[in-house]
């Protein structure tokens, strides 16, 4: 029996991973625990002592972590030696260029089924919306398509509809691989 632990910055990541999951995951001796953080700061804070508490030896963990505006390589480094720390070894570290949101605005099919819009998918084909990782702010970008979007609900209603082979966002992509990869080891 395979356990996956995803350990998080926020509940709106665990509400996107729920919906998406039942797609990915068809075995049901695979256990999912989902250990969720208030935000960045609280996890780069408590992340050690999460993962040394954590007693299933072979617990395969996946750390996710918004960008914002920080350096994607210099988070990602410090959250591997962050597990090393916690002497886990089975982890894959995914990092959400800039926001969760980037990989809603790269599936705007996703989200005009989500919200009942119209012409949403359309705007995919405009640059901004081709690769939404190098978007500056997407969650204000979301807002401005959607203003009823709210993080948690919104990745709630969201998620469901995304289409899990999409690459307009690299870092969703290589997401949903991480969490393929773990499955099928």
């Amino acid at each position: 029996m395979i356990e996956l632990v995803f350990l998080l910055e926020e509940p709106s990541a665990k509400a996107m991973i729920e919906g998406i999951l039942s797609k990915i995951i068809l075995e049901t001796d695979i256990v999912v625990r989902y250990i969720v953080f208030e935000g960045k700061q609280d996890m780069e804070k408590q992340i050690i002592r999460k993962l040394q508490g954590y007693n299933n030896p072979h617990a395969k963990f996946i750390i996710l972590r918004d960008q914002d505006s920080g350096d994607c390589q210099v988070i990602k480094t410090n959250l591997q030696q962050k597990c090393k720390d916690a002497n886990k070894f089975q982890f894959i570290v995914r990092i959400a260029c800039r926001e969760l949101e980037s990989w809603y605005i790269a599936d705007l099919e996703a989200v005009e089924k989500a919200y009942n819009k119209t012409n949403l998918s359309v705007l995919q084909t405009k640059k901004k919306f081709r690769n939404p990782d190098n978007l500056e702010s997407p969650s204000k970008e979301l807002k401005s398509l959607v203003p009823e979007y709210q993080k948690i609900n919104g990745s709630r209603m969201i998620a469901p509809y995304l289409n899990l082979e999409n690459t307009r966002s690299l870092s969703f992509f290589h997401f949903i691989n991480a969490i393929k990869s773990i499955i099928q080891s």
